[in-house]
């Protein structure tokens, strides 16, 4: 019965990441690049400067612009990082990471579009609380002629929030504990239904205050820990990233347990898991934006895009090139196991560390997404289907670390639980890049707006458009 579910749920996965999607999210993120004249690119350091502005109120909403970006941050920092860089190099070889860097670049266009629109459209329910996301710009941004479009990504985001969100990363976390501390997998599931449910029961202001508690602590110790081993291996870097961009045009050749691989198998994987990993394209991040206290939606939209850089251009380039320059890659090893072998022959303890990231990281993305999915279940339906969605949650918790013992064993669980993910992602994603296609004119208008206002506050020149 596994096995059948399994086939598919692969038969439709690779219609949906086929050439069309992969198509549609680099080309949406190209287009609004230029049309923006690759504004997020050249305004990095503005973004920053946002960031920290952030950490205070600057208008309406229900937390600082700073934990919402750390909330959206907690829910892309999660096995997408480690496990997921890992599995795209395992199956695409070293091009992949090339394919993810790619998809971040333009990604940091379309994470900039979708905090604006979420910010401009956004509403206040009758609880008080300010909702927004793809469903509303949708709704307010389209017209009651696309509300469908709006309905089917609330529809998709709330269920795919349960693989990408949920049941993946409390299956590697039990995958983590059973495998390098020997926990079982029913511990592992109990207490996170129970740690889970302490904090989500405390709705966006407390999932939001440990994000910003916990978020900074882990990226800068899991990217300090990566940093040393790419320190050791200093004289590799040159060489490792050479490797990976000729792999990304020319394909991998098989070698040691590495099975080869082809240019369009290393574009897809790398587009797949980049957007696993920063999630620009799927309309998540904006959902935790649009609660910013902030007065405009272009100083949001700033700080937005800084996670897609973070995410993906240092967090998940420390994980590929550590996996590239060690060598590990060609080991025949795949997931968090290839990522603890390249800590692990580095550094004493590094497979443990690799660990204890992977159960931080993988909790904070349960604890972000808990939120993602419960506000898609309110557009559906309003605020009585909240209790009933966070019971679902916290059934979905406990259920994913089982898949560690379903059919086939822990590699086909695992498996089954990623390709879903990526299914379910794909489908989530389509409504909101339609969206983003047709709101492009709005975005560029109100950042052409805010920054001719900043000029002539600053009354310095003009920022170059």
């Amino acid at each position: 019965m596994i096995q059948s579910i399994y086939e598919a749920i692969n038969t439709i996965n690779s219609v949906v990441w086929g050439v069309p999607m992969i198509t549609l999210v680099l080309g949406v993120g190209l287009t609004l690049s230029i049309a923006l004249l690759f504004m997020p690119l050249r305004k990095i350091g503005y973004g920053f400067r946002m960031m920290w502005t952030a950490r205070e109120p600057q208008g309406d909403g229900d937390i600082t612009g700073f934990n919402a970006l750390m909330t959206s941050l907690s829910a892309t920092i999660g096995t997408g990082n480690i496990a997921g860089v890992a599995t795209a190099i395992a199956i695409g070889g070293p091009g992949a990471l090339f394919w993810m860097w790619i998809t971040a670049l333009v990604g940091m266009a379309t994470k900039y579009s979708e905090a604006v629109c979420a910010v401009h459209y956004r509403e206040t329910d009758t609880s008080g609380r300010h909702i927004g996301g793809p469903m509303y710009y949708i709704k307010n941004g389209l017209g009651e002629n696309w509300k469908w479009l709006g309905f089917l990504f609330a529809l998709f985001g709330a269920v795919a929030a349960l693989g990408i969100g949920n049941m993946v990363q409390s299956n590697s976390i039990a995958d983590a504990l059973d495998g390098r501390f020997d926990l079982h997998p029913l511990i592992t599931a109990t207490v996170l239904v129970v740690l889970v449910g302490l904090v989500i029961i405390g709705g966006i202001k407390r999932i939001a205050n440990w994000a910003g508690k916990l978020v900074p602590f882990m990226v800068v110790a899991y990217v300090g820990f990566g940093l040393i081993i790419l320190l050791i291996n200093a004289v590799e870097i040159p060489a490792a990233i050479a490797t990976i961009v000729e792999s990304a045009f020319t394909g991998t050749a098989a070698t040691g347990g590495f099975v080869g691989a082809s240019v369009w198998v290393a574009m897809r994987f790398g587009v797949a898991r980049g957007i696993f990993s920063n999630e620009a394209g799927l309309g998540s991040a904006p959902i935790a934006h649009a609660a910013a206290k902030t007065d405009d939606p272009v100083r949001q939209g700033h700080v937005a895009m800084l996670g897609t850089f973070i995410d993906t251009i240092i967090v998940c380039s420390i994980t590929g090139l550590a996996i590239v320059i060690t060598g590990v890659w060609e080991d025949g090893a795949t997931g968090v196991n290839l990522t603890a072998a390249a800590f692990g022959n580095e550094l004493p303890g590094g497979a443990y560390i690799v660990s204890l990231a992977l159960i931080i990281f993988a909790f904070t993305t349960i604890l972000g997404w808990s939120y993602y999915g419960e506000r898609c279940w309110q557009y559906i339906f309003g605020l009585k289907g909240i209790l009933s969605y966070r019971i679902i949650w916290l059934a979905a918790v406990f259920v994913g670390p089982w898949a560690l013992t379903w059919e086939g064993g822990v590699r086909a669980g695992i498996d089954f639980v990623w390709l879903l993910s990526d299914t379910l992602n794909a489908m989530m994603a389509l409504p909101n890049l339609i969206a983003l296609l047709l709101l492009m004119p709005v975005v560029v208008k109100l950042t052409k707006e805010y920054h001719s206002r900043s000029q002539r506050r600053e009354g310095g020149e003009s920022p170059r458009r």
